[in-house]
């Protein structure tokens, strides 16, 4: 199937989560026995010289203005924007949770960074290699959570790929020599993170071992904004941070639509996606970058090789929990589109979209494209 527009629509009507937009053409939902573009099967591959990939919402952001309906807020944090906008009757109550939501941010923030040299992770990093760390009941959680998936994955997904990452400054067009990169590579091993489930502790098996949670904390963080405007009767929201959202209810009787983008066309918008209730993250090879010779040198590390993962463009994923779909769209980009694909075959609440580094889409079979061009 050949993309003639760079805006298709795709239906995953799961758990009855997600409905048909009818605004935005015929949708409907496959049946799941495989993976479209893999092999044996005829692929749903669309070749549109696809680039950027992020999230765009079909609803404009709104700041506060005079309205007491759609309220919201954006600002930078967690080396990212967050956006939260929600939907509220009293504009002060509204605006009351938008606040919260920030402040729970930079709680996690503070706990989380590896750029902040008081947070807990940072404390771990430094002395775990020599004893044991308590990480206290989240963080804990968290990093267990994060080895469960380094299991599922293959060692795809690895938050000790940092042993080797925290020599990369894409600000600064760095990137470790060779030299570095083959002394490091020992130390990225996700079974050399021992966890105590007694005292909530981490030790580290072999010294010089860092962990990094990139490419899980936002989704988490997203995931507990959510949970904090449920828990104060807001049914109609998003909360978004880089790549990750997480969506509350639907847009007040209609689906929220989330834009996937073009990977390498700024502004420029590949598949739209109509979701109520639901989390979608992306992972692309054009958020923290720099070229050197014609090599993209990106922020996504193959933990086999302590470099960028290649062969793929962006990774978007869906499901029910933006922890989970954070995970999985890292690591779905460092296994590639076969294997990636397959992964998410095995999750049956969980749909993809890869964009690989010859601009062809991939998507899991949750996700059918309308029968004709929008």
């Amino acid at each position: 199937m050949t993309s003639q527009s760079t805006s298709r629509v795709l239906s995953a009507r799961r758990k009855n989560n997600l409905r048909p937009a009818t605004t935005l053409g015929n949708l409907h939902r496959s049946k799941r026995r495989g993976i479209h573009g893999s092999e044996g099967s005829s692929p749903h591959s669309c070749r549109a010289s696809l680039a950027r990939m992020a999230l765009v919402l079909a609803l404009p952001f709104l700041a506060f203005t005079a309205r007491a309906e759609w309220l919201g807020d954006s600002r930078g944090l967690m080396g990212t924007e967050i956006i939260v906008q929600l939907w509220h009757d009293d504009r002060e109550a509204g605006e009351d949770a938008v606040e919260a939501v920030f402040t729970e941010m930079i709680r996690i923030d503070e706990l989380m960074s590896t750029y902040i040299d008081e947070s807990r992770i940072s404390l771990i990093n430094r002395e775990a290699g020599e004893r044991s760390v308590p990480a206290g009941d989240e963080l804990y959680e968290l990093i267990v959570r994060s080895l469960d998936i380094s299991i599922l994955t293959r060692g795809a997904f690895d938050i000790t790929y940092d042993s080797v990452g925290q020599h990369y400054d894409f600000r600064q067009r760095q990137r470790p020599n060779a030299e570095t990169i083959e002394q490091e590579l020992n130390r990225i091993n996700y079974r050399y993170v021992k966890t105590d489930d007694h005292d909530k502790s981490i030790r580290f098996l072999q010294p010089g071992v860092r962990i990094n949670l990139g490419g899980i904390a936002k989704g988490y963080a997203v995931e507990r904004g959510v949970r904090i405007l449920r828990d104060l009767g807001i049914r109609h929201a998003i909360v978004t941070a880089g790549g990750d959202s997480r969506l509350l209810g639907d847009r007040r009787g209609q689906p929220w639509v989330v834009g996937v983008r073009d990977p390498r066309k700024d502004g420029e918008v590949a598949i739209r996606i109509p979701l109520e209730n639901e989390a979608i993250s992306t992972s692309g090879d054009y958020e923290r970058y720099f070229e050197e010779n014609g090599t993209r040198y990106h922020h996504i590390l193959q933990p086999a090789t302590g470099e960028p993962a290649n062969g793929v463009h962006s990774v978007t994923v869906v499901g029910p929990d933006a922890v989970l779909t954070d995970a999985l769209s890292t690591s779905v980009f460092v296994m590639g589109v076969d294997q990636g694909l397959r992964l998410l075959a095995t999750l049956p609440d969980y749909e993809g979209i890869v964009i690989d580094a010859e601009g062809r889409l991939f998507y899991s079979d949750g996700l059918q494209p309308p029968e004709r061009n929008l």
